[in-house]
């Protein structure tokens, strides 16, 4: 008789204990008996490789820049910075894949580039 008073309206239900407790007891019980999680592997999961992180650990290693207008540089990858600008040192600019020219030193803008491609990897 007690329930029916306190779920007149099908849309509202009284969450206060003392007009209906076994609602409360049983809400509690069962999250209360939930089984714990139980790891097999107790060691922590593997870092995740962020593009970032590893062009930052290629720098002084060779690589290879493609930017959107299909030129290529090579070299070797003295900076990177989170815009992915570059910069290259000792580098050689290639088109279509004849080589243009050497330059010392070339800094790219990131908005420009297509891809890195890090020579040591492959």
């Amino acid at each position: 008789m007690a329930s029916s008073a306190v779920i007149s309206d099908p849309t509202v239900l009284s969450l206060d204990p003392r007009s209906h407790p076994a609602f409360i007891t049983d809400v509690f019980l069962t999250v209360s008996q939930s089984p714990a999680k139980k790891y097999v592997n107790p060691q922590p999961p593997p870092q995740t490789k962020r593009p970032l992180n590893v062009l930052q650990k290629a720098t002084n290693k060779q690589v290879s820049v493609r930017l959107k207008n299909e030129i290529e540089y090579r070299g070797r990858m003295s900076n990177v910075d989170p815009y992915m600008n570059v910069i290259l040192v000792d580098a050689e600019e290639s088109e279509n894949g004849a080589k243009v020219a050497n330059y010392g030193k070339v800094v790219i803008r990131g908005n420009n580039v297509l891809y890195v491609k890090i020579e040591d990897r492959l």
